[in-house]
């Protein structure tokens, strides 16, 4: 077998914290996403995890409860079988709604996470609000007519006649 390796997009964990979140926030806001797989040591080393079913059943409701905006479909947690021991991997995918954050901290020095070469590191107020500015917005501002031709005469014929209906309803 491969042996897995740590890189600026896998981190191994032995269990599964809450503290973990972090790392999430993390490979949501960069730009790859990333792996972070559970029962296996920093060394590579595979540990396994006891009681399967309920770790991934807590991770994922922690991370759906815990991260905002939502992060529902950008990540999986899957269970793996590795040298005859348990192990779980939560793929996470690089958001579109960036910057990601732990809610109890909202977008802070405190709840925002990126990923600099191996580590997650806070990301700073102006990363912040840089990153904020970059989001995907689909606002009616945003979207491109497929009608490029349409005038104000034309809208001004459209309201007259939708007062002359209402004015016939009488």
């Amino acid at each position: 077998m491969n042996k897995i390796i740590e890189n600026y997009n896998t981190e191994f964990k032995r269990e599964y914290s809450e503290k973990d979140i972090a790392e999430v926030v993390a490979f949501l806001n960069s730009k790859d996403g990333g792996y972070l797989y559970i029962g296996i040591d920093d060394s590579g080393d595979i540990i396994g995890v006891k009681s399967v079913d309920n770790t991934v059943l807590r991770i994922t409701n922690q991370l759906n409860d815990s991260i905002s905006p939502s992060i529902l479909g950008l990540f999986d947690v899957v269970t793996e079988m590795l040298d005859g021991k348990y192990i779980i991997k939560i793929i996470i995918a690089s958001g579109a709604e960036k910057p990601y954050h732990i809610k109890k901290y909202g977008q802070s020095e405190k709840g925002c996470y990126i990923g600099v070469g191996n580590a997650k590191k806070p990301m700073t107020r102006k990363m912040i609000e840089e990153m904020y500015s970059k989001r995907t917005r689909n606002s009616l501002s945003n979207i491109v007519s497929p009608r490029h031709n349409l005038t104000f005469n034309q809208l001004k014929i459209y309201y007259e006649e939708k007062v002359l209906q209402s004015l016939m309803l009488f």
